[in-house]
């Protein structure tokens, strides 16, 4: 009996562990920036998540030789993050809205050739200074693992949570709409209706007043 447990311990944990390992713990990206205009990414993101990024530039022959500017918005336009004259930089925040924030990157200057950007952007549990924490709380190892396992399950249930709630906005969103076009196509059944029945009305008093009828 004993002996089953443990196994079946053993089981849940490796599960777990690789349920840990699937799940991304950096969304590292390069963007080519144009000489003339911005080159955004964005990612859509729940409200009271940690996010940290670290970008810098490189050119093609002198990795200090153009400098970008970089801004970082909220879904709803406030500015989260703003950088002039800029090679390398980082940026954090907790989100207090949910949906797409969005990072652009643009060139300084004249320059007469395109830069590439390295931006490493980490959210929520990959965010996380898992090295303090272990330091803080006393612990390594095995236990270390599982706080992180839990980290990683609150995590999954927080954008599960998140993607209902977007589900059920969604369904209402449609389920209005649909309301609204019903409601359009009685009205406009019923003028083409009213519009008929006055056309009818309008020739047979025109005949009548003919004495064609």
């Amino acid at each position: 009996m004993g002996r089953g447990i443990t196994q079946m311990t053993l089981l849940l944990l490796l599960c777990f562990t690789a349920l840990f390992y699937v799940l991304p713990l950096a969304e590292a990206v390069w963007l080519t920036i144009p000489t003339s205009g911005a080159k955004c990414v964005s990612e859509e993101i729940q409200t009271n998540v940690v996010v940290l990024a670290d970008y810098y530039v490189i050119t093609g022959h002198d990795p200090h030789h153009h400098t970008v500017s970089v801004k970082v918005t909220s879904p709803y336009g406030n500015s989260l993050h703003h950088n002039e004259n800029a090679t390398q930089g980082q940026f954090a925040f907790t989100t207090v809205e949910s949906g797409s924030y969005v990072a652009c990157f643009e060139m300084e200057g004249k320059p007469q050739e395109e830069a590439s950007v390295s931006l490493e952007w980490k959210t929520g549990i990959s965010a996380k200074d898992w090295e303090s924490v272990a330091k803080k709380e006393k612990i390594e190892g095995v236990e270390l693992e599982l706080r992180k396992l839990e980290g990683a399950v609150g995590a999954i249930h927080g954008y599960l949570i998140y993607l209902k709630d977007k589900e059920a906005k969604m369904r209402e969103i449609s389920e209005r709409t649909n309301g609204r076009v019903a409601w359009f196509s009685i009205m406009s059944l019923s003028v083409c209706i009213l519009v008929s029945v006055l056309q009818v009305w309008y020739l047979k008093r025109f005949f009548q007043k003919k004495k064609l009828i």
